[in-house]
């Protein structure tokens, strides 16, 4: 089952910060919770991209078991449970439990360094 971000209990308003760009570093997962709201933060080709923090197959983390989960490649997001492989730049899903399903993607905008949750048009 995928939902759309907006969808998730406790889903933050859009506008809300969610912190510096430059923090959001290549190779690496960066983790934010707004009220509770679990969101990751990962730098793709073309710049930063936010996900929902929930593996589409059980909801839990992708880093419940370890904060490691960009792949060596920088390419796939890693379910630290179940081992389900997510693109980076998409959030669908491309190896093992992944593949069908797909991360919930959360629209973003950088402005004077900051990211934020785009403001809905």
């Amino acid at each position: 089952m995928n939902l759309t971000w907006r969808e998730y209990p406790d889903a933050p308003d859009p506008g809300q910060a969610l912190g510096a760009e430059v923090d959001v570093a290549t190779g690496k997962a960066t983790f934010v919770e707004i009220g509770g709201f679990p969101i990751l933060l990962v730098r793709a080709q073309n710049g930063p991209r936010a996900f929902v923090n929930a593996c589409p197959h059980q909801f839990l983390p992708l880093n419940t078991r370890s904060d490691q989960i960009v792949s060596a490649s920088g390419k796939g997001l890693i379910c630290s449970n179940h081992h389900a492989v997510f693109s980076i730049e998409t959030g669908q899903g491309i190896s093992g439990e992944g593949i069908g399903t797909c991360l919930s993607e959360i629209p973003i905008s950088v402005a004077n360094g900051q990211i934020f949750i785009a403001k809905e048009a």
